[in-house]
């Protein structure tokens, strides 16, 4: 669970507040836990969910302000879970993750959102009584990795930044880290990258963390800017695993910097640096795809106070074909959803709607048949929605003018992403894969793919050459 907030601390001890408030309120009859009536039980149908979309934060000394592993743990809180569970892709669901499911491409990679059967399933599990059922019917315990594991499997090159002292309650801080050097004696191409904050109170409810996020990047051994390895810090953002025919050059003698840094207090003296772990390529890998970059946005944002319904409208043309491998939202405490557009040839397509909490980062990764295929000339629309109201809780005084800047109270909306670049060759063969895999006949076409119909794409690339 990725949290990125103004201060992590005070919303997870709101979170935690809330949900306590709730139990309070909303709990089911401690005697109905010893009703054996109904098909629905924690046992056989609940404890499967949890495990499977709760418990990786849900744990002990993990970033959620409670554990979710046994009965007697989640039985106090089964009412807060359907209520947040059946929020579904708005502000507040659990777990975080707003793809909204009835528009645009559903295939994601580590996708840990429930289906609508298991919202119902958890909804009747509550309204019969919440019961345990048979023991017998738990599944097998997850064993989970040490906290000083990787998602990525062990790194080949490990660098830490600077650290960094906040008081409890000091003001936020933007700046920049002195350069690290990495001490990598080789040019190595870097299959994946995962950043961790080591902090000296890490470890409690919500983690403490104080990195809201940093912008990396990395010096050749000259100390000249060298090529960017994967896309910024920010709080528990899932790691970056580069396509296998891609990857970043990671230059001997190079040096890892943060030119732009944001850090937060979080009610605790605390210390902290960044750790950044690179897997490698192989020796003697060479890359057959160019990583691009397509991030972009802002703009002019002007948002009344006391107004919902908002919008920022942003744009870019693509230059080159892409293969587009995530889907990154970004804003600021107003923002509520981000949706995205392609349009090309007379074609306009919704690739995805995505509500969006200030209090979580998500980066959608697109399986390697759903990644959208789009061709040179493409119009990329971004449409950001923003609520700022009372009823959007993540705003602070709400009857404040608000506009772009780097504070969580001031607003932004970006689009992240790292497109694979493909040449026109690259991008028949793209797509004469997708075709093959999905079995599309002549002239049908696939959602984020609008030359994918062609048996032989020629035609569709010469179309797109007239109408440059």
């Amino acid at each position: 669970m990725t949290t990125d907030c103004n201060t992590v601390s005070r919303t997870v001890g709101a979170v935690a507040s809330a949900l306590v408030l709730a139990a309070a309120m909303l709990a089911v009859p401690p005697a109905a836990a010893e009703q054996s009536a109904g098909e629905v039980t924690f046992s056989k149908d609940i404890a499967p969910i949890l495990q499977r979309s709760c418990q990786s934060c849900h744990r002990p000394n993990s970033v959620a302000p409670m554990s979710l592993i046994t009965y007697e743990e989640v039985r106090p809180w089964a009412r807060s879970i359907k209520q947040r569970t059946g929020l579904r892709n708005r502000m507040g669901v659990m777990p975080p993750w707003f793809i909204e499911k009835d528009v645009g491409i559903q295939a994601f990679k580590d996708d840990i959102s429930l289906s609508e059967a298991e919202i119902e399933t958890i909804a009747a599990w509550v309204d019969s009584g919440a019961p345990r059922g048979n023991p017998g019917d738990m599944p097998p315990a997850r064993v989970f990795a040490a906290a000083d594991e990787w998602d990525i499997g062990q790194p080949d090159l490990i660098v830490d930044s600077p650290s960094i002292t906040m008081a409890a309650e000091a003001p936020d801080w933007w700046g920049a880290l002195a350069p690290t050097p990495t001490g990598l004696e080789e040019d190595r191409y870097v299959s994946a990258v995962q950043f961790k904050e080591v902090s000296d109170v890490q470890g409690g409810i919500g983690g403490k963390f104080i990195f809201h996020h940093a912008v990396h990047a990395m010096l050749d051994g000259e100390g000249r800017p060298a090529q960017t390895i994967g896309g910024p810090h920010e709080v528990g953002r899932n790691a970056e695993v580069f396509d296998a025919l891609a990857g970043r050059l990671l230059k001997a003698g190079s040096q890892l910097v943060f030119p732009s840094v944001h850090m937060h207090a979080n009610g605790e003296d605390t210390t902290a640096r960044l750790r950044v772990g690179y897997k490698f390529h192989p020796r003697g890998y060479e890359p057959q795809r160019r990583l691009g970059d397509l991030t972009f946005g802002n703009g002019e944002i002007d948002l009344r106070g006391m107004t919902a319904g908002q919008q920022v409208h942003m744009y870019t043309t693509l230059n080159e074909h892409i293969k587009l491998t995530t889907f990154e939202p970004h804003m600021h405490a107003s923002g509520v959803r981000m949706c995205m557009e392609a349009i090309w040839g007379g074609r306009t397509e919704v690739l995805n709607c995505a509500g969006y909490d200030h209090n979580w980062v998500k980066v959608y990764r697109y399986t390697d048949d759903s990644a959208p295929l789009l061709p040179k000339g493409t119009l990329i629309h971004i449409t950001a929605h923003f609520d700022n109201t009372p009823s959007n809780q993540n705003v602070v005084d709400p009857r404040n003018w608000g506009g772009l800047g780097h504070r969580s109270i001031d607003n932004m909306a970006i689009l992240i992403a790292s497109p694979i670049v493909l040449t026109d060759e690259q991008f028949a063969e793209e797509m004469a894969t997708r075709r093959e895999r999905l079995g599309l006949a002549e002239g049908e076409a696939a959602i984020g793919c609008p030359l994918c119909g062609f048996d032989n794409p020629e035609p569709g690339l010469a179309w797109l050459g007239q109408n440059q």
